[in-house]
C-alpha cells in the first residue's frame, strides 16, 4: 500500500514564497515522475511542474522562473518552491507520483491537497 503526504500549504502575501513538500510511503520499489498540480475554484486541474526520474523538469507558462519543482529519490520526496507568488496562485496543489509497487505495475498515485492562499 503506498500514500501520499502533502505539507507547505498556507496563506501568503503577494510577492511571499512558500515551499510544498510530498512525501511517499509505503511498498514502493521506484518512483518515475513527480508531479504537482493545482485547481482553483471552478477551473480544471492543471499540471504545474513535473520532474523525471533523471531530473529533468518542466514547468508551466504561468509559473516559469518562480518556482522550482526538485526531489530527494532516497527520501521519497518531491518539493516545491514557490517564489512570486501571486494572487492567481491560488489553488488547493496536487502531487502526483508515477510509483513502482514492489508487488504490481506503475501506478499514478495522489496526495490529499494542500491550499495556497495568496493575498493581494
Amino acid at each position: 500500500q503506498v500514500q501520499l503526504v502533502e505539507s507547505g500549504g498556507g496563506l501568503v502575501q503577494a510577492g511571499g514564497s512558500l515551499r510544498l513538500s510530498c512525501a511517499a510511503s509505503g511498498s514502493i520499489f521506484s518512483i518515475n515522475a513527480m508531479d504537482w498540480y493545482r485547481q482553483a475554484p471552478g477551473n480544471q486541474r492543471e499540471l504545474v511542474a513535473r520532474i523525471t526520474k533523471s531530473g529533468s523538469t518542466n514547468y508551466a507558462d504561468s509559473v516559469k522562473g518562480r518556482f522550482t519543482i526538485s526531489r530527494d529519490n532516497a527520501k521519497n520526496t518531491v518539493y516545491l518552491q514557490m517564489n512570486s507568488l501571486k494572487p492567481e496562485d491560488t489553488a488547493i496543489y496536487y502531487c502526483n507520483m508515477n510509483i513502482v509497487p514492489l508487488t504490481h505495475s506503475p501506478t499514478d498515485y495522489w496526495g490529499q491537497g494542500t491550499q495556497v492562499t495568496v493575498s493581494s
